[in-house]
């Protein structure tokens, strides 16, 4: 029997019939829409996220123009504008001892002794709810957890009254202690899940060389959890340095002020506003905190230095 003989189903594969090979086209033509239709939707989401951080962005970056444009701007207002010409007028009529230098130390000495009121006083805390187990532990998390949602005005009037019968009204020690007692709570927590992080195969080894666990919390766990405490540091100073209710509650002599409360000092009767001593003020007022996070930056991104230090 000859080639051509052969009935049409014993022929090659090659030979296939027209419409099968013209529905595997339309079906790899539709996959194809498909996918171009998926990458379409997909492009456009990430653009419209794209549009979104962008408008966040301007809305935070459009306040910090307006404090540095208006800060050398001679006819400084209350719009963002080009400056019609640069001048430090600003800064010289702020530079003083009353407006500016005086305020600034007054925020440095509360800010700074509550902040290390508070590191020392969470690390006591944090240490043994981090290495002790009790049925206690969670109910009094739980507790300082609510603590920190409850809002310093609903506290303000018994604390002011407390205060002045105690004799600690109008005094810095007073406002220190209660900026302490204020960010303590979420302090606590912090540095508790911190120092969860550290073995405590270490603590054992030098408890079996004669160390308290004073001495390991000091030398051992403290020193391994770094990024933690500046966590806290940070959080806790910047907190108590933009804090303006307090210290205008508790402080009643003008020379104990802090530069949260001098700053409203620029806001003058019937709506006069000094917007360019305002933005240098802003400025300068501002350099504590970014100096504190530029110094402690490299602790922030050390992370835990934990490795090797315990083998098997």
């Amino acid at each position: 029997m000859s080639l051509s003989s052969r009935p049409l189903w014993s022929r090659s594969s090659s030979s296939r019939p027209l419409w099968s090979r013209s529905s595997s086209s339309r079906s790899s033509s539709s996959r194809s829409l498909s996918s171009r239709s998926l990458s379409s939707r997909r492009t456009a989401r990430r653009l419209a996220a794209d549009a979104g951080l962008l408008v966040v962005a301007v809305a935070f970056l459009l306040p910090l123009a307006w404090v540095v444009l208006s800060a050398v701007d001679p006819h400084a207002g209350l719009r963002v504008k080009a400056p019609d010409g640069l001048t430090a007028e600003h800064f010289d009529a702020i530079l003083t001892d009353e407006i500016t230098f005086t305020p600034l130390l007054n925020s440095l000495v509360l800010c700074g002794g509550a902040t290390a009121l508070t590191v020392v006083c969470a690390a006591l805390a944090a240490y043994p709810l981090s290495r002790f187990r009790s049925r206690l532990n969670r109910p009094f998390l739980l507790t300082i957890l609510f603590a920190t949602s409850l809002p310093i005005t609903a506290i303000m009037v018994p604390v002011y009254a407390l205060f002045v019968r105690v004799n600690l009204i109008d005094t810095v020690q007073g406002t220190v202690f209660f900026f302490a007692a204020s960010q303590l709570p979420f302090a606590i927590w912090l540095m508790k899940n911190f120092m969860d992080g550290v073995p405590r195969e270490l603590e054992e080894a030098a408890w079996t060389d004669g160390a308290s666990s004073l001495q390991s919390l000091a030398r051992i766990v403290l020193p391994l959890m770094g990024p933690g405490v500046a966590v806290v540091t940070v959080f806790s100073f910047v907190m108590m340095w933009g804090n303006f209710f307090v210290p205008f509650m508790l402080l009643l002599s003008p020379d104990l002020m802090p530069a949260s409360v001098s700053i409203n000092d620029f806001f003058g009767n019937r709506g006069m506003v000094a917007y360019g001593q305002l933005a240098a003020f802003s400025i300068v007022y501002s350099t504590p905190v970014i100096l504190l996070y530029v110094l402690i930056s490299r602790r922030l991104g050390a992370g835990f230095a934990l490795g090797g230090a315990v083998k098997g």
